[in-house]
């Protein structure tokens, strides 16, 4: 007689990570639009999967910025208006500023910021806008935790994970569209060029400069 098969269930981490993966490509697609809510009960339903596991995926999409949720409502996606945006790059522009001038005064080790250029010039190269983003997104919170002082740090992060998320979702995941990072690419270089040669003023004005250019084409791609 032979042994019956067993079905192996698979971990809840993975099924987790799997449905925030897929509810992330409805976002990413335009499927599921900006400001929208994500319903449990429509989701655990449509991808014939407990609602719990729905809750626990959508959590994962909060972490990463696609989705935000206030107490005792439902979560929805990220969403921001012109305005917003302005004044989410300004904010940042002071933050990366002041780390940049923290960090010029250092006279600290720059080789992850370099290395996040390096991973964005390959992206580009590769039409690769998924892991260039990431390689983007990892430069500026780098920038923003190398100076050691958690309050910038954790503001920063406040600010990038979910505005990185909502280019992402801006941009359509179109692959074309990663050869617009050229000119920004060189800015980054002089970002941290301008941090190396430990000239404090200097470094936070360039990257000041810098983050408020970045506004203006990121307004050009999107349009």
């Amino acid at each position: 007689m032979k042994a019956s098969k067993k079905t192996v269930a698979s971990p809840p981490l993975l099924i987790k990570s799997s449905l925030a993966a897929r509810l992330k490509d409805e976002i990413v697609s335009g499927k599921l639009s900006q400001g929208s809510r994500i319903v449990e009960k429509f989701w655990a339903s449509r991808f014939g999967v407990a609602q719990t596991s729905v809750r626990e995926a959508i959590n994962i999409l909060i972490a990463e910025g696609f989705a935000t949720k206030n107490s005792g409502r439902s979560a929805r996606v990220t969403s921001y208006s012109p305005g917003k945006v302005a004044q989410i790059y300004e904010v940042r522009a002071a933050l990366e500023g002041t780390a940049a001038r923290i960090l010029a005064q250092s006279g600290q080790d720059l080789s992850t910021l370099e290395a996040a250029i390096t991973q964005m010039s390959k992206s580009i190269k590769n039409r690769d806008l998924a892991a260039l983003l990431e390689a983007d997104l990892a430069f500026h919170l780098q920038l923003c935790e190398l100076p050691g002082n958690e309050v910038l740090s954790q503001h920063a992060r406040m600010l990038l994970v979910p505005l990185f998320a909502f280019v992402s979702m801006r941009l359509g995941g179109d692959a074309t569209l990663a050869t617009a990072w050229k000119p920004d690419l060189e800015r980054h270089r002089e970002m941290v060029r301008a941090i190396a040669e430990g000239e404090a003023s200097l470094a936070e004005l360039t990257v000041r400069n810098a983050i408020l250019r970045f506004a203006e084409r990121a307004n050009e791609i999107w349009r």
